[in-house]
């Protein structure tokens, strides 16, 4: 396996030894860096190269040269090699401990090494009835031992297929678990299937395959998958349709094709349906189908009757006030009377607003009038608060419509709707066009709506801007809440969220006892070292707060010394080291680190967005156990990739989401996404405290750029041609 176009150019050296341990690995392009214990010296060295299905205890043949590291030292450069299975029982055990084999650890690979010695991974292959022979093993161990040892001999050969073509071995078990058995035949026949159908594997990775197998740059099955992959990738970014005359070259661009060719596929796919083509924009078929959907179940919603009885409302809101011992300002009288009077209602605005004040009145006064009222928010941080203000059970949308693992989607839909008569969604901003478009499906036409949110914060992580659509349609009637009330009003996080959202500069020069502060660092070294200093000490010492739980890191930028991934490392090594981690999809994780689920796992009941920690690793059998909100959710180590570090987030992935403390590393090496929604989102995610360490020409960046990024959709036209206000 050749590693190296210019492997004639150097010296040639040959090392060979056992594979003491793995030090690091990159799952995405295998990049490892390895313990190798050489023959006959045993003398141990450091090997680094591309060696992407290397295990401890395995034999290895290497070719190279020796390089010295700046921070690292001597190591040997691997550019060719061979694998070898272990010989000795030193070699042989290594292999077995290392977990390659799923459910044998130390103690067992000890006793099945001590008893067969250099016969035990024959023993192993040929007859694993023999390790009957072994005390402590007993019939389901064995059992368990066989199916895992034939389910790795399957993986290994979809390695051994793939290795060739680029793809790491993480991904090759991901490939043969939803594939099975068939999994060489099936991407032999259409490696482009692999796009659409496993988690990570995008069209570049897709296509490299499927060159390889010999499929032509023109053929059709190429052409097609590109362009739909096209469509999924402008969805993640958050549209749901494309102009047409944008989409041709950005199309070209990626497969590298002709305009007529790309032109006739796009035809052709419009012919079968996939695409759907209105007035020069262009929508994968089920996105049409959503936001067609969408629209026709509000018109549904709005023009049927309500269950609920009609009652004099100014009089409700008098009893309210008198009961809850308040008096409602203007806006916040008409919110209630709009929410208790029109079938579908939105609220939206800012902090301190009352929202919460509102939704509460809202509940009260219904709940005189049926019993039948639901509480949903997009995520489960949302509708664990929402329980906090309504002291009243908040459902996930996703537990709301109750996932059919059988069948696949929903359970809950237009033949088995919800159970309401008033259904109020929390954080309405963050839902996307699928969700709203399922959601819809279940309510029955008697109910009454009632969507309250922020519509100044980012959009959807999803697909679409619904609640912007909405009330830009003006075909759902809006109340929009301006006013700061008193209890916020001695707040510099709500009054700098105000002056964010209007384009007016925050006031950073605040008192010691104020809970929002700036501290001004001009480099990304110097912010780096800043916010290490507050999360792990200053913040801990000064307001108490828990570093792991009540501290959030927001960063704009995924890339950069301030980024996402570069703090998350710093973060971890920090504030929860450790000597013994699993290295996995290009995380490395221990016991107790803070972790982010990036996908929705309708089984498992975590979204995507869902913040928990890591409760355990299990080696021997290759599972991890990760605790979200009080439940306990095992994961396999194939599945690691659903995972991220969350000791600092991107602000998208914290919406809907509170943390007693914020802190947001602002740099100009951010400018092109600072933006006045992403720093107004960032702030108000913050209960008690709110931290910007940067600069101020990057503050202001933000604060004066008010142009959102654009998201092509086509909410809007569909519900003004679908409803007649």
């Amino acid at each position: 396996m050749s590693l190296s176009a210019n492997r004639d150019e150097v010296e040639k050296i040959s090392l060979c030894g056992t594979v003491e341990s793995i030090v690091y690995i990159q799952p995405e392009n295998g990049f490892t860096v390895a313990k190798l214990r050489l023959r006959p010296s045993k003398t141990t060295v450091t090997i680094v190269g591309y060696l992407p299905d290397l295990h401890a205890g395995e034999l290895v043949s290497c070719e190279g040269e020796w390089k010295c590291h700046p921070s690292h030292g001597k190591q040997f450069s691997v550019t060719d090699y061979r694998v070898e299975m272990p010989t000795d029982v030193i070699g042989i055990q290594r292999y077995l401990e290392s977990g390659f084999i799923k459910g044998i650890g130390t103690g067992f690979a000890k006793k099945i090494v001590e008893h067969f010695g250099e016969k035990t991974l024959q023993v192993i292959e040929e007859t694993p009835e023999r390790l009957e022979e072994i005390r402590g093993l007993g019939s389901k161990k064995i059992e368990s031992l066989k199916a895992s040892l034939e389910a790795e001999r399957k993986v290994r050969d979809v390695m051994l297929f793939l290795r060739t073509h680029g793809v790491s071995p993480g991904f090759a078990q991901k490939i043969h678990k939803v594939y099975g058995d068939a999994a060489i035949e099936r991407v032999r026949s259409n490696p482009y299937d692999l796009a659409k159908d496993i988690f990570g594997i995008g069209f570049r990775l897709a296509d490299q395959i499927a060159q390889k197998l010999g499929f032509a740059l023109h053929s059709p099955e190429r052409l097609r998958a590109g362009i739909q992959h096209l469509f999924w990738e402008l969805s993640e970014e958050g549209h749901t349709c494309y102009p047409e005359k944008e989409l041709l070259p950005a199309a070209q661009k990626m497969l590298e094709t002709d305009s007529e060719l790309t032109k006739g596929n796009i035809e052709d796919l419009v012919q079968k349906n996939i695409i759907v083509r209105k007035n020069e924009f262009l929508w994968l078929g089920p996105f049409y189908g959503y936001e067609q959907g969408i629209a026709r179940d509000f018109r549904r919603l709005q023009t049927n009757l309500q269950a609920i009885r009609s009652i004099d409302t100014p009089k409700a809101v008098e009893w309210v006030e008198k009961m809850a011992s308040i008096s409602f300002a203007p806006g916040q009288k008409d919110a209630i009377i709009a929410a208790l009077t029109h079938k579908v209602h939105i609220i939206t605005g800012g902090p301190g607003t009352g929202k919460s004040t509102i939704t509460r009145s809202i509940l009260a006064i219904t709940e005189k009038l049926t019993d039948k009222i639901l509480l949903a928010a997009p995520t489960g941080r949302a509708a664990k608060r929402l329980s906090q203000i309504t002291h009243r059970k908040a459902f996930t949308i996703h537990a709301l419509l109750e996932m059919d693992f059988v069948a696949g989607g929903f359970k809950r839909g237009r033949d088995d709707p919800l159970k309401c008569d008033l259904l109020i969604i929390d954080e309405a901003s963050m839902i996307d066009t699928p969700l709203l478009f399922h959601l819809l499906k279940a309510i029955p036409s008697h109910a009454r709506l009632l969507l309250v949110g922020d519509i100044d914060q980012l959009p959807s992580v999803g697909p679409g801007t619904v609640l912007k659509d909405l009330i830009a349609s003006e075909t759902v009637p809006v109340t929009r809440l301006t006013e700061i009330f008193r209890q916020a009003k001695g707040s510099l996080i709500v009054t700098n969220a105000h002056r964010i959202n209007n384009g007016e500069f925050p006031f950073i020069n605040t008192p010691a006892e104020a809970d929002f502060h700036f501290i001004a660092a001009e480099t990304p070294e110097a912010i780096h070292q800043i916010l290490l200093e507050l999360v792990t000490k200053e913040v801990p010492k000064r307001w108490g707060f828990r570093s792991l739980e009540e501290i959030q890191v927001l960063s704009p930028m995924k890339k950069g010394m301030i980024g996402v991934e570069w703090l998350n490392q710093s973060l971890q090594q920090a504030l929860n080291p450790s000597h013994q981690p699993i290295f996995k999809f290009g995380s490395r994780f221990h016991v107790g680190d803070k972790v982010m689920q990036i996908k929705n796992h309708y089984q498992k009941e975590v979204y995507n967005g869902d913040i928990g920690k890591i409760h355990s690793i299990d080696r021997i059998q290759q599972t991890l156990a990760v605790t979200f909100d009080d439940r306990l959710i095992p994961y396999q180590f194939t599945e690691l990739d659903q995972l991220v570090l969350a000791y600092a987030t991107s602000v998208h992935k914290f919406q809907g989401s509170e943390c007693p403390c914020i802190i947001i590393p602002l740099h100009t090496s951010h400018a092109r996404l600072l933006q006045r929604n992403l720093l107004y989102t960032a702030v108000t995610r913050g209960k008690r405290q709110v931290f910007i360490v940067g600069t101020t020409k990057a503050v202001a960046i933000a604060v004066h750029n008010d142009e959102v990024q654009r998201r092509y959709t086509g909410l809007k036209t569909a519900l003004k041609q679908e409803i007649i206000v």
